[in-house]
């Protein structure tokens, strides 16, 4: 028996296709439980947010089935019919089904293998780049929740407290061994991103009375300042910002948004992060670092 688990430390050591592949298919069942986080997870906030009023006008609120990450389970959105084990299966239950409920045939989006399919490239490529090690546990983490903070975004314009203070949290808990910085970098970076687009939400509102973003967008960027380091904020800005202004001049070019229109900016910001967590070493005179 230590033979075996010796022999199978060491083919996940020397990242052996077995390791890669394995990496693959946690991501794409991660996936899969992303999928449900990135729809439900708003919806209960939003429950949350009508007891407090009601709790805070001295009214009782009404009684509800639950409704939580777990409960109640998987079911099509049009017909609300529970799906089963077989129909829960990532990415292949999609293909099998050609995308649609097999019940009520109404049209399954198509984000939802793609969000797997996203989360199964990560992880592996997470698991090619850092191999296995705490590096590798940890830069799946981060993957993980940016993905879910870009989509969660992308529906609502929201970027959960929930999930972005944890995230900057657990990037200064990393870097306490210098995970991918030193921990004084880390932690100037936090404060750092914070501010940094503080001051520019606060200079755009003096100068045009608007909001130009929300407090969301701080904290994700004070995560990402808390992960990589203070020295990685003006790569992550600039390439969040080009990304931003490239696809809105294409939305407005195209007729589907005004000038005026919002675009929410977590998901450039996800971007960008995902864009250091992998290549960060060739990215870090991008803003004339050296």
């Amino acid at each position: 028996m230590p033979t075996i688990f010796a022999d199978v430390s060491l083919a996940l050591q020397q990242n052996s296709p077995l390791f890669l592949a394995l990496c693959v298919l946690l991501g794409l069942m991660l996936g899969s439980f992303l999928n449900v986080l990135i729809h439900r997870l708003p919806k209960i906030m939003q429950r949350e947010w009508q007891h407090n009023c009601l709790e805070l006008q001295g009214q009782t609120a009404p009684a509800t089935p639950a409704y939580n990450l777990i409960r109640p389970g998987s079911q099509c959105p049009h017909c609300q019919h529970p799906l089963g084990v077989l129909e829960n299966i990532p990415l292949l239950s999609y293909l099998a089904l050609k995308g649609r409920c097999r019940h009520c045939l109404g049209k399954i989006s198509p984000r939802y293998p793609n969000v797997e399919l996203l989360c199964g490239a990560l992880l592996g490529l997470a698991g090619w780049q850092f191999g296995y090690s705490s590096h590798m546990l940890f830069a799946s983490a981060l993957s993980l929740t940016l993905i879910a903070l870009a989509f969660i975004d992308l529906d609502t314009q929201l970027l959960p407290d929930c999930l972005t203070l944890p995230l900057l949290w657990l990037g200064l808990l990393f870097n306490l061994n210098r995970g991918f910085t030193d921990l004084n970098s880390a932690v100037i970076g936090a404060v750092a991103g914070y501010l940094m687009l503080w001051t520019v939400y606060w200079l755009f509102k003096l100068c045009t009375g608007k909001e130009g973003m929300g407090y969301g967008d701080f904290k994700l960027l004070a995560a990402l300042g808390a992960w990589f380091g203070w020295q990685m904020l003006a790569t992550i800005i600039l390439l969040s910002s080009l990304l931003a202004a490239a696809i809105g001049i294409m939305l407005i070019a195209a007729g589907q948004r005004g000038r005026d229109s919002t675009i929410p900016f977590g998901p450039f910001l996800a971007i960008a992060g995902l864009t250091v967590l992998f290549l960060g070493p060739h990215l870090h005179g991008v803003a004339g670092l050296n």
